[in-house]
């Protein structure tokens, strides 16, 4: 009786606490995730799937630091640098993020505009419409109605998982590529050097770590609650790598067979997937990029406001009014605006401006990973919560293989 009783008051804990991890996780799996993960699959098959294993670790010991620096400090990323490292630096940090950001932005609502036309919904109805959905949300919602309208969302992403075993893979092809390192010879491909900074940069993306922490802080979770927490994280970063992986197989299996070697939009991947895995596959294949686009077109913006007001000492969260947070709504609002309107505009290069976007997150993530490691390795700040050896050595070999990859393309580009 006893130990249903605490199993019961762990999983109410859990439940409570549920919700931060999990979201920030699968808001990675946004419109350029999935075409990033969907030109890795059409260019090269089944060889980027070894990357998986390894990012996933990457991710749940990035993302549970940030969980844990939430739940000891009660204080924000951006926060935490602008106190412990001044605010010059910040600034500089929140300009970079903003630009990242704002391609990131520009990615979701090109993956809106997509999806929707495989409908035969024009981008100039699809846009505009669901531009002002994601700003009223936010806007006029509170932290729990937005919090569990977007774990709705998470849950969409199954519909991927579904897609992947439509289209028919090469089982043992697959696992294979998933466990074995690929040959040697390809670290001298420029195009799969950016594509493997592409996918890093995309599953662990530098905002996510800023919109953990932040979402830690407002939902009130502290010490006693940062082992639930900590699943939540666990959970999270696991199921949207498998969402991933299948994401990967899905084109592997249908574009990469068939030849089809480049994806002009996120969008061309459930298109091109029609003839070759059914009218099921390319349905679930469109519905979840509209539903991982619309979903992070609201989170993407919202980290971004989050992140500027905390490094710079505004007021910010989706609890306070508009009038008590002006410059949070107001630099949310702009960016839904400015990216929506990029996409409307005739000839925009969507596709290298999405793949940059990823790449730059790749590229921006290490400098992110350090002051993350110098702040959560400060005894005066994290007490007894300080990192353990084996969790600064992931952190540190995660950094110091996404600057090798960085300076391997550069001098791959300079050399060609």
């Amino acid at each position: 009786m006893t130990s249903w009783r605490n199993w019961r008051t762990r999983l109410m804990i859990f439940f409570a606490v549920f919700g931060p991890g999990f979201i920030t996780a699968n808001v990675d799996n946004d419109s350029g995730g999935i075409l990033t993960y969907s030109q890795a699959g059409a260019q090269y098959g089944y060889t980027l799937l070894w990357t998986m294993i390894p990012i996933t670790l990457a991710l749940i010991v990035v993302q549970e630091m940030c969980a844990r620096m939430g739940a000891v400090t009660g204080k924000g990323l951006s926060d935490l640098i602008r106190e412990e490292f001044g605010l010059r630096i910040t600034f500089v940090v929140m300009i970079l993020l903003v630009i990242v950001n704002f391609g990131n932005v520009v990615a979701e609502f090109s993956g809106i505009a997509g999806s929707m036309q495989l409908f035969h919904i024009s981008k100039y109805l699809s846009v505009p419409v669901c531009a002002f959905l994601v700003w009223f949300l936010v806007v006029k919602g509170d932290y729990k109605s937005v919090e569990k309208i977007f774990l709705i969302a998470s849950v969409f992403y199954i519909a991927y998982i579904v897609a992947g075993v439509l289209s028919g893979p090469d089982w043992h092809l697959a696992i294979l590529q998933t466990v074995k390192l690929p040959a040697r010879s390809v670290w001298s491909n420029k195009t799969y050097i950016y594509m493997t900074i592409g996918v890093i940069g995309t599953t662990i993306a530098p905002w996510m770590q800023f919109y953990l922490q932040s979402s830690i802080v407002e939902k009130g979770i502290g010490v006693r609650q940062y082992k639930a927490s900590r699943l939540d994280v666990i959970v999270g970063s696991i199921f949207t790598d498998v969402v991933a992986w299948f994401i990967i197989v899905a084109c592997a299996a249908t574009l990469y067979v068939h030849g089809i070697r480049n994806i002009a939009d996120p969008s061309d991947a459930a298109e091109a997937m029609k003839p070759l895995a059914g009218q099921y596959a390319f349905i679930l294949f469109a519905a979840g990029l509209f539903n991982a686009s619309l979903f992070a077109a609201s989170i993407l913006p919202l980290t971004t406001a989050y992140t500027v007001c905390e490094g710079l000492g505004f007021e910010s969260g989706v609890d306070k009014h508009f009038n008590e947070a002006p410059f949070f709504y107001w630099l949310y609002t702009l960016l839904i605006a400015l990216g929506a309107g990029v996409v409307l505009t005739p000839n925009f290069p969507l596709v290298k401006v999405i793949i940059l976007s990823q790449v730059l997150n790749g590229v921006l993530l290490p400098i992110i990973l350090i002051f993350m490691l110098k702040l959560i390795n400060k005894h005066e700040l994290m007490g007894k919560y300080t990192n353990t050896l084996w969790f600064n050595i992931v952190s540190w070999i995660t950094a110091i293989i996404v600057i090798a990859l960085s300076l391997m393309l550069v001098w791959n580009t300079l050399h060609t």
